[in-house]
C-alpha cells in the first residue's frame, strides 16, 4: 500500500511537472510582455523577465534564443491573436457591414485602446525607429493584415449594395486612425485634459458610415 502511494505521488509529480514545461513558454511570454509595457524594449532585460516568471535566469533563453524573438511572441499572443478573432468574426457574421463596423469592430477598437495591449503600439512608436525589424513584424503581422480585412469588408458593402463605392476602400486606414489619436491622447494628454476615447472612436464610426452608405439604404441595416 506504502508503494502504491509513493506511485501514485510521483506520477502526480511527474504530471505537474509536465505540465508545468507545457505552460513555461506562455508564463515568460505573460511576464516579458509586463516587462516591455512597464521598461520599454530596450531597457528590458530577459533576466528580469526570468525573475518575473519564476523561473531560472537561462530558460526564457532555451524558448526564445533573442528578446526580438520573445517581443515577436508577445505580439503573437497579445495583439495578433485578438486580431485573428475579429477576422474571424468577420468573416462568419450575418451582419451588414454597418452594423459590424458599428458593433463588434467598435467594440474591438474600444477595448484596445482601453487595455494594456495599447502598451505595444506605444512602445514601438517610441522606440521603433531603433529597431525596424521590430517594425516591420509587426506591419506584417498586424497593420498589413488589417488593412486587407478592413478592404474585404467594405469591399463586402459594396458587392452587396449596403455601400458606395468611396476612397475609404484606398484608405481603410481611417478606420484604424482615431486608434491611434485615443492611444497618443490617452499616454501623453489625458492628465491635462480628459478625453472621451470611446465617443471618440464610435463617432469616427458613424461620420465614415454616414458618408459611405450606399443612396436608399437605412442606417445600420442588417
Amino acid at each position: 500500500m506504502a508503494r502504491e502511494k509513493v506511485v501514485r505521488k510521483s506520477s502526480g509529480d511527474s504530471a505537474r511537472r509536465r505540465e508545468r514545461k507545457d505552460t513555461r513558454p506562455q508564463e515568460i511570454v505573460a511576464a516579458a510582455f509586463e516587462e516591455f509595457a512597464t521598461h520599454g524594449y530596450a531597457a528590458t532585460r530577459l533576466e528580469d523577465v526570468a525573475s518575473r516568471a519564476r523561473v531560472s535566469k537561462g530558460l526564457p533563453y532555451l524558448y526564445f534564443k533573442t528578446k526580438e524573438a520573445l517581443f515577436k511572441a508577445v505580439v503573437k499572443s497579445v495583439i495578433t491573436s485578438h486580431f485573428d478573432v475579429i477576422r474571424e468574426k468577420m468573416e462568419s457574421t450575418d451582419l451588414s457591414v454597418e452594423a459590424f463596423l458599428k458593433g463588434p469592430f467598435l467594440a474591438f477598437i474600444q477595448e484596445l485602446v482601453s487595455s494594456r495591449r495599447a502598451f505595444i503600439a506605444r512602445l514601438l512608436i517610441a522606440e521603433g525607429h531603433k529597431h525596424p525589424e521590430l517594425t516591420a513584424f509587426y506591419y506584417e503581422q498586424v497593420v498589413s493584415r488589417g488593412i486587407d480585412t478592413m478592404t474585404r469588408l467594405i469591399d463586402r458593402g459594396i458587392e452587396r449594395g449596403e455601400l458606395k463605392p468611396t476612397p475609404l476602400r484606398d484608405y481603410p486606414q481611417l478606420l484604424f486612425a482615431p486608434v491611434i489619436t485615443a492611444i497618443f491622447w490617452r499616454q501623453l494628454f489625458e492628465r491635462h485634459h480628459h478625453l472621451d476615447t470611446d465617443a471618440l472612436l464610435r463617432t469616427n464610426i458613424e461620420l465614415l458610415t454616414d458618408a459611405i452608405r450606399a443612396p436608399g439604404v437605412k442606417g445600420d441595416a442588417r
